[in-house]
């Protein structure tokens, strides 16, 4: 919640938009308490035109469902709740129930970090139609903006080859909230620090900061403001070249690194914030070099992303680091993952079989993949991911490693030399959480090491390779015999 307002981790029962409310109360109404559902949540297209994304967000999943109560001033809150026609929104019998709430829900999800793809489940609830209901709109906030920043970071990454990315967007981010999501994402995602000390408290990540152009400003000169800054920063000591003339912040920089090295310390890097930042950055490489001190680090900002930084190494640039925070705390040019959450399956009891189900649409883009899936991703001999295969396995057929393509059942994929591994794994049963989540470490070690093993055609930026994902024939059946069912049953042809 954001950190101006007064929010407790249990208001995020009422995090959500209305229509979950008043769905619940339609269940609740309609004898449909003790009915169940399944639901998995999902995107279309992997962002930023790109070809993969990087599950985040899901380790938070368990402290959601545990705080997911309606406490004594959020049922007075919706006792108050007008309905536009007159009278209460919501029943006395209603609320009452939710003054007694508890989430029973059981949550599967693919591990943070780790890399998914186009319409398979992220994260499958299963439960009470009801608590899945409710839980719909809190777990797409959490999902969907993280999994999003730590794609975007990801590819900012790939692109610094190897060198430090810092996140410098709190400033820029879509409110306290978004600064802290923001830094733990880009965290897992593979940023090396972050600027935002908040983050740094809660999550552990390591903080990175220096000085300010207003900190130059406020001396008679900068040759004294860097003087200033060594003397009360030895250890931390990054010098930003460019509040007038970066050409002389190179000379003064020099000045003050060579009185470090007499004192004992060394300056540890220079950074530049404007300018043509190829030119600039080989300038001051060649006169620090000339200078003696090659071991001062370059480090540049300013509205950088992956594409930028990309040609920065194109150009030869000799940049050691990047702090990148505007496009990467906007996800610029994207600023939404689009992941849905659907239901594909409905039980009356939860001691009955699950009846698959589909939504149909006038758009073949839509259409939804029914039954209570899971993924089973195939690796070759080297680790490297092959392809993905969702499953029902009520609806399973043979062993045959056969993936039929999503949006085309004449396209399949052959993963018959591959080795599978069960991708999903349980997060929280009836309610209580399963396991502790991961740490942010391991989150972002297993995002490095995806990223290792796959296949760079699927990785680049520009076109892509589709990576393969699909149903397990017996699902695709499945899933082909519901869709005619259901275009028979509306009297359509």
């Amino acid at each position: 919640m954001a950190l101006t307002d007064a929010t407790r981790p249990t208001d995020v029962a009422l995090n959500t938009d209305l229509y979950e409310l008043t769905m619940a109360q339609g269940f609740w109404e309609s004898g449909l308490a003790d009915a169940e559902g399944c639901f998995n949540v999902f995107f279309r297209d992997a962002p930023f035109g790109g070809g993969y994304a990087v599950a985040c967000g899901m380790g938070q999943i368990a402290d959601l469902v545990e705080n997911f109560v309606f406490e004594d001033d959020a049922i007075e809150y919706l006792a108050g709740v007008q309905a536009p026609g007159g009278g209460p929104m919501f029943k006395e019998g209603f609320l009452r129930y939710l003054r007694d709430f508890r989430m029973r829900v059981s949550v599967w999800a693919v591990p943070e970090g780790e890399l998914v793809f186009p319409r398979e489940p992220m994260v499958r609830v299963e439960g009470p139609l009801i608590d899945c209901q409710l839980l719909e709109t809190a777990l797409l906030n959490l999902v969907n903006f993280q999994t999003l920043v730590a794609t975007k970071t990801a590819r900012v990454v790939h692109a610094a080859e190897g060198h430090p990315v810092s996140d410098f967007g709190l400033r820029r981010a879509q409110g306290p909230d978004g600064g802290l999501a923001v830094a733990r994402a880009s965290y897992i995602g593979g940023a090396s620090s972050t600027s935002n000390v908040l983050a740094g408290k809660i999550y552990g990540i390591p903080v990175f900061g220096t000085h300010a152009h207003s900190w130059v400003m406020a001396f008679p000169t900068e040759l004294d403001a860097f003087r200033a800054f060594a003397r009360t920063s030895p250890k931390n000591c990054v010098l930003l070249l460019d509040t007038y003339d970066v050409h002389q912040g190179i000379r003064n920089a020099i000045t003050v690194a060579k009185e470090m090295e007499q004192a004992g310390e060394r300056l540890a890097a220079i950074r530049i914030d404007s300018g043509d930042l190829a030119k600039l950055s080989k300038e001051t490489r060649a006169a620090f070099d000339e200078a003696g001190l090659d071991y001062v680090k370059i480090s540049v900002s300013n509205d950088l992303d992956e594409y930028t930084i990309q040609s920065l190494f194109a150009q030869g640039a000799p940049i050691d680091s990047f702090g990148v925070g505007t496009k990467l705390a906007t996800c610029d040019p994207q600023p939404s993952l689009g992941g849905v959450y659907k239901l594909s399956a409905t039980r009356a009891t939860p001691d009955d079989p699950w009846d698959p189900v589909i939504k149909l649409s006038e758009m073949a883009y839509k259409r939804t993949i029914p039954g209570v899936q899971h993924i089973r991703r195939y690796y070759d001999e080297a680790g490297c991911p092959m392809g993905d295969m969702i499953v029902d396995d009520s609806a399973a057929g043979d062993d045959d490693a056969t993936i039929v393509d999503v949006l085309d059942e004449l396209t399949t994929y052959d993963v018959s030399g591959g080795t599978p591994r069960e991708l999903m794994e349980q997060l929280v049963e009836k309610g209580a959480r399963t396991k502790e989540p991961d740490t942010i470490e391991q989150a972002k070690s297993r995002c490095r090491e995806a990223l290792m093993h796959l296949d760079p055609s699927v990785r680049r930026f520009l076109n892509p390779q589709i990576y393969p994902v699909g149903l397990e024939r017996g699902l695709a059946r499945l899933r082909s015999d519901l869709a005619r069912a259901e275009l028979r049953d509306s009297g359509r042809r």
